[in-house]
């Protein structure tokens, strides 16, 4: 029996015993619904819709549509936890598509064929002023760029790429590749301006006669816990040491290094300790594995690496190369608690991964900014901070820190920003259903098992930074866009067309879908139900 699925309930099909034609009490209608793929990007790609073009071999119209989202599919295939697979409805079926992987092949391909961004609008005569070049900074140029204003961006930096090039480690996202797609927002016009820290935000405004800003520092500063130290072993924070090896520096830690925190900069800090020498590394957390802040496979591919993680255990004081640390408990609300059981452990080095903070004590003498004691600063919902024309995003601003989400807040701000400076206010276009897995009418069978991405032995990859990942082939690339069920939009499988026994639904032609003829219609429902990807809804008949 077919199914509602804007309520859930049984359609009764009343037609069977009322006739065929216009008396029926239900009729399909097509409809573009969202993948849920789509909604989980922090950067609001259409992940759809470059799949299908990339699954028929059109690669840069594929790319294309891929960066009217995000100017950085290199760097994203290479750095994004890739929510969109946790949420691909084919996990249920056997496996996500691994989107990440064909959106490396994409921005990779981009690189080695040379092809340009687009602009999109005619010169507004308009000048933005971005501070920061980090993946915020640069996505927010990008975008503003394409609606045609004039851009600059002034980086205390000596080049652009912020934390995606002084925090991420090379072996995930070499630095060649990182600039690459820089260089071609530089070739669209866009000025860095390097070295040079922004100090009075009003003074850079007005000398350079900026008509907005875009603050987009990200969070270089680490946080810092008060331990006891007496004739410490080397103390250091992570975000420092990772900046460091990103500047070309080997700092020597010692055959024993400690990482004390369980986010990802810790996994990273302590598989990049291994590359620097260390015999051992440990993590020392205190958490479980269950409430770590890290990403499961970044314990998994620290823990390949040889990395060993000291979970429920406490850092309580350093003395030369001793540590004491205490063990912790979980209590019923799953929060550590401390025991008072005290053990030692010994170290050459302690690398302190306990998040980071942004530096943004220029922005506090500006009117109408408001900070709050992390350094982020208050925004609205059009992530513009209470002083006019002065907007803020990436790690500026409260909530989850990552380079995907970074990016996507700088897509959002250029859109804010270019209806603030043509004072034509802008309202995100509300988006349609979410397609979930049972709404989908699939095979109880797979016949095409997703691909793995090669990657160096865990013992060749703790002998320097090369790439642990290599990307996937032509051919590879092709054949995993098409494992994309095109939850939610039609794809022209003609199942419906097949299955119509009235012979009511017309074919339009490649790429121009079908219609429905309701003089024939009887509301079976039938195509309903053989639509794969319920790019077709029932819908009760119109009064």
């Amino acid at each position: 029996m077919p199914i509602n699925r804007r309520d859930m309930t049984p359609v009764v099909d009343l037609t069977r015993e009322k006739g065929t034609g216009p008396i029926r009490q239900q009729r399909p209608v097509y409809v573009d619904l969202l993948p849920p793929c789509n909604q989980a990007c922090p950067a609001g790609e259409n992940i759809q819709a470059w799949l299908a073009l990339a699954q028929a071999g059109d690669y840069r119209k594929a790319w294309e549509t891929l960066v009217r989202d995000n100017p950085l599919p290199a760097v994203h295939g290479r750095v994004c936890y890739h929510p969109c697979e946790s949420h691909c409805n084919r996990q249920s079926l056997d496996a996500p598509v691994s989107i990440h992987a064909v959106e490396r092949f994409l921005g990779d391909l981009a690189a080695s064929e040379g092809w340009p961004f687009p602009i999109d609008a005619a010169a507004s005569g308009k000048r933005v002023l971005i501070v920061g070049a980090g993946p915020s900074g640069l996505s927010a140029a990008y975008h503003l760029t394409r609606l045609g204003h004039a851009v600059e961006i002034h980086e205390a930096g000596p080049v652009a790429g912020g934390m995606m090039q002084f925090g991420i480690p090379a072996y995930r996202l070499p630095r060649a590749d990182l600039q690459k797609e820089v260089a071609r927002i530089e070739a669209m016009g866009v000025k860095f301006v390097f070295n040079h820290r922004v100090e009075d935000l009003d003074a850079e405004r007005e000398a350079g006669a900026f008509d907005a800003v875009f603050v987009a520092v990200g969070a270089h500063i680490g946080k810092h816990v008060d331990i006891p130290a007496r004739d410490a072993a080397r103390v250091l924070d992570a975000v420092s040491l990772l900046h460091q090896v990103g500047t070309g520096d080997t700092p020597r830690l010692g055959r024993r290094v400690v990482v004390y925190g369980g986010g990802n900069t810790a996994m990273d800090a302590a598989r990049t300790a291994r590359r620097l020498g260390a015999d051992e590394a440990l993590i020392v957390y205190h958490r479980d594995r269950g409430h770590m802040a890290a990403h499961a496979f970044e314990a998994d591919e620290a823990a390949a690496e040889g990395v060993k993680i000291k979970w429920l255990t406490s850092i309580k004081d350093i003395d030369g190369s001793t540590l004491t640390v205490e063990v912790m408990a979980l209590d019923e609300q799953g929060r550590p608690q401390p025991t008072g059981q005290l053990e030692t452990l010994e170290a050459d080095a302690v690398v302190l991964a306990l998040g980071q903070q942004t530096d943004t004590g220029f922005l506090r003498q500006v009117p109408g900014v408001s900070c709050k004691p992390d350094g982020t600063v208050d925004v609205g919902p059009d992530l513009m901070t209470g002083c006019p024309g002065l907007f803020a995003g990436g790690d500026m601003v409260p909530g989850e820190r990552s380079v995907t989400v970074a990016v996507g807040h700088g897509k959002k701000a250029a859109k804010h920003i270019d209806a603030w400076l043509r004072q034509q206010p802008y309202a995100e276009p509300e988006p349609a259903r979410v397609v979930d897995y049972p709404m989908l009418h699939l095979p109880v069978f797979s016949d095409a098992s997703p691909l793995t991405e090669k990657a160096l032995a865990a013992t060749e990859r703790v002998t320097g930074f090369e790439e642990v990942v290599t990307g996937l082939s032509e051919t590879q690339a092709r054949y995993e866009s098409q494992r994309c069920l095109s939850c939610g939009n039609c794809f022209e499988c003609d199942n419906c067309f097949a299955a119509c026994p009235e012979d009511a639904i017309i074919k339009l032609g490649p790429g121009n879908r079908y219609r429905y003829d309701y003089a024939k219609c009887t509301g079976c429902g039938t195509c309903f139900e053989q639509c794969p990807c319920h790019a077709i809804d029932m819908v009760p008949e119109p009064d």
